[in-house]
């Protein structure tokens, strides 16, 4: 059951929701203890994958970048070759496939795995050059004849909507865009953003990135907050959110729209319903440190094990354990 009671502050997004009795509310030292026991496994999935396969992947080389990166900055230990390693490798993924880039061909994945490599850069601190500008004039011509970009495949959760695709290209174009491509990014920009505005989301995954999309485009204020509540009117009453209305709360839905939410400004650390959303976070966090996602996708690539648990579950827990960790590490205090 969704709980649906949403009260409109004056100046900012606020829930008043309060905490139901027997509710407990996360403190830091739980939280921290929950991250720490993610990291290892995050760092052992993104070297295992690196180890076994030459190609990049997004669910253990850019979600892995974000979660160390973030990390790091918090102060937590990471392992920074590990981290050093899954940027380098990305790195050379796009380099092997700099003349199909040119060519506007690109690489397997198309537009998803294009988009997602550079925000890994990104994340990393990576600066335009040869490599990035091949690949955003690839983007820029892809799907050009419509008003927004196209998912390559179909494997739900996270590759499930033109929603995400889209919302990575544009981060993509914004930063990595050169000066000669802008004429062109503006109207392809512009383009998607009329999508995004006219977009009616039918899932959680839509919803999260529709919002994303939002701050990324400088979309007016009283549509974030709009997109922002829709959100927040999703949470069940286990604290979590769920990928489809029929289905129970995940990781991966829960973390999604955490950072989304917290990503927004829209709602504090504080705030009745990120608590509630972190204490789901900490009590289905298993006792190895991973969540558990059973895979919703039909599997068109060879198995590999990468040291991540849950077998043939791992690449969609190991990407849900990611986005989870990266929410509990947006709900920390600022001890600055």
């Amino acid at each position: 059951m969704h709980n649906t009671v949403l009260q409109a502050c004056v100046c900012c997004l606020c829930v008043n929701m309060t905490l139901a009795a027997g509710e407990t509310v996360p403190d830091p030292t739980t939280i921290r203890a929950a991250i720490s026991r993610s990291i290892p496994l995050i760092e052992t999935a993104s070297a295992g994958s690196a180890r076994e396969r030459t190609c990049f992947t997004c669910h253990n080389q850019a979600l892995a970048v974000l979660v160390l990166s973030e990390a790091q900055q918090r102060g937590f230990p990471i392992d920074k070759t590990n981290l050093q390693r899954q940027v380098d490798h990305t790195a050379a993924a796009l380099k092997r496939g700099l003349e199909k880039y040119r060519s506007g061909r690109g690489q397997g994945g198309g537009p998803d795995m294009a988009s997602f490599s550079l925000w890994t850069l990104e994340l990393a601190g990576r600066k335009p050059d040869d490599i990035t500008s091949a690949v955003t004039g690839y983007l820029l011509e892809r799907n050009r004849s419509r008003d927004h970009w196209l998912r390559n495949s179909t494997r739900p959760p996270s590759m499930s909507s033109d929603t995400n695709t889209s919302y990575f290209v544009i981060r993509a174009l914004n930063h990595f865009g050169t000066e000669a491509q802008q004429p062109r990014i503006k109207d392809r920009i512009a383009q998607a953003r009329d999508w995004f505005l006219k977009l009616k989301p039918a899932t959680t995954e839509e919803r999260v990135f529709q919002l994303r999309a939002f701050l990324e485009l400088d979309v007016e204020a009283s549509r974030i907050k709009s997109a922002s509540q829709q959100l927040v009117a999703l949470q069940n009453a286990d604290g979590g959110w769920s990928q489809l209305p029929e289905m129970s709360s995940d990781a991966y839905a829960t973390g999604t729209v955490l950072v989304a939410l917290l990503r927004s400004n829209q709602l504090q650390p504080t705030d009745p319903t990120i608590q509630r959303g972190i204490q789901y976070l900490v009590d289905s966090q298993q006792p190895d440190g991973s969540w558990y996602v059973k895979s919703r996708a039909n599997p068109f690539q060879t198995y590999f094990e990468t040291g991540y648990p849950h077998g043939k579950d791992q690449f969609i827990s190991a990407t849900a354990g990611s986005w989870a960790t990266v929410a509990l590490l947006l709900a920390l205090p600022d001890e600055g």
